[in-house]
């Protein structure tokens, strides 16, 4: 396309001081070179010499909302519980003179006009990054075991019986409150799949002392022998390959 607009511009110089049949020349020279349309080619050549036009860079604009009003907005926000935009906006007026009132909120009245004036869209694209910073990660607190698979002989799934009952699920659900560090409670859920019977109980920690004891304490619960378990709680199956010698019948474990 640059060679294009080159050859143009030098062929236009030609053209413009060329008599008729000479024009007729030229346009077919540009047409051989470029594989234009004799109309097209017509339009190019005056096009080529005259002004063009030179984008003015834009000036950025200086931001409505301060930091100010930044601050003021995100301390509404967690008082009101981190809602979306659209949750936020209606109430912001009512919102802020309480706040204002009580002397939670000190702002000036410019800052807060500016503040209750905010749209649902402004809200959410300016608190984006808090939102992002909040976002939990790692929900998950059970860690796969790979040390046991070639040590304890572990039953597959084509041993699991979904169509009687003594099949059960097991897991382990936090209760950090969104924090994952330092130690909360859990809460271990047994539930049998094919009756969908189940069973809770709490437990101090994920220590395998707990966790053990409480399912052989929910064992009992259950109106049925419980023949097989599937857990992704790798520390547990040593304490219940233990129990399995101990009980008659055997527990296998499936995972």
């Amino acid at each position: 396309m640059s060679q294009r607009k080159a050859v143009t511009k030098a062929t236009a110089t030609r053209y413009r001081s060329a008599s008729k049949s000479a024009e007729v020349v030229i346009l077919d020279e540009l047409c051989a070179t470029t594989g234009w349309h004799r109309d097209h080619a017509r339009k190019a050549l005056p096009e080529s010499l005259g002004p063009r036009r030179v984008p003015v860079p834009r000036m950025a604009r200086p931001p409505t909302y301060g930091e100010d009003v930044m601050v003021a907005l995100r301390k509404v926000w967690a008082v009101m519980d981190a809602p979306a935009g659209k949750r936020m906006a209606p109430f912001l007026s009512e919102i802020v003179g309480r706040l204002r009132a009580f002397g939670e909120l000190d702002v000036e009245d410019a800052t807060a006009a500016k503040l209750c004036a905010m749209s649902a869209a402004t809200i959410d694209r300016r608190l984006a990054g808090e939102r992002k910073r909040l976002e939990l990660r790692g929900r998950s607190g059970t860690k796969p075991g790979s040390l046991l698979k070639s040590q304890i002989s572990i039953r597959t799934w084509a041993d699991w019986d979904e169509k009687a009952p003594g099949f059960v699920e097991i897991d382990l659900v936090g209760h950090e409150g969104g924090d994952p560090r330092g130690e909360f409670a859990q809460t271990l859920t047994v539930t049998d799949v094919f009756t969908g019977w189940t069973e809770t109980k709490a437990v101090r920690n994920k220590a395998q002392k707990w966790v053990f004891a409480a399912l052989v304490d929910l064992r009992s619960a259950f109106p049925f022998p419980v023949l097989g378990i599937d857990s992704d709680y790798a520390d547990l199956v040593p304490e219940v390959l233990s129990w399995q010698d101990i009980h008659a019948g055997g527990v296998g474990i499936i995972r």
